[in-house]
């Protein structure tokens, strides 16, 4: 749905252009690939284990207060204990641990490739290499610059 002479006016940078290209990656599956590799392994990682057992042990600790009875409402105390995990930031810092060591690592060379070659696709249809508009329009991803922050919903 796109190609040279439709964004021959939009600036390196452009949201209008960055918007185009990020709706042409979602179409090709790209995100989701992702999503699913990340997915694949990520209950295999220590900072998983850790924030799994970290909440666990929260929830248990917090339970050891309360006494069952037919009438507890549990719904309120699930998202009591809901709102006391979030407040805590234990959340926040074992999240950021697991993209560390979940993303991080697969940017370079899974990630990376796979975005640069579609929007070379994207920015020169039926080329082999776009990689000088690629550059023209300001898309050239540098390894130097750190990984944007990630944020997961939980």
């Amino acid at each position: 749905p796109a190609g040279g002479a439709t964004m021959s006016g939009l600036p390196p940078g452009d949201p209008q252009l960055v918007s185009m290209i990020v709706n042409h990656l979602k179409t090709q599956g790209l995100f989701d690939q992702f999503r699913r590799e990340c997915l694949a392994d990520v209950d295999t990682k220590p900072a998983y284990l850790n924030l799994k057992q970290r909440v666990d042990n929260f929830v248990s600790n917090h339970l050891s207060n309360h006494t069952w009875s037919p009438h507890l409402n549990k719904n309120q105390l699930r998202n009591n204990i809901r709102q006391l995990v979030l407040q805590s930031g234990m959340l926040e810092q074992g999240v950021d641990r697991i993209v560390a060591q979940v993303v991080d690592p697969k940017i370079n060379h899974i990630f990376r490739p796979q975005v640069e070659r579609v929007v070379r696709e994207f920015l020169s249809p039926g080329k082999e290499d776009g990689a000088q508009q690629e550059e023209e329009a300001g898309l050239k991803v540098r390894t130097s610059e750190p990984p944007p922050h990630v944020t997961l919903k939980v």
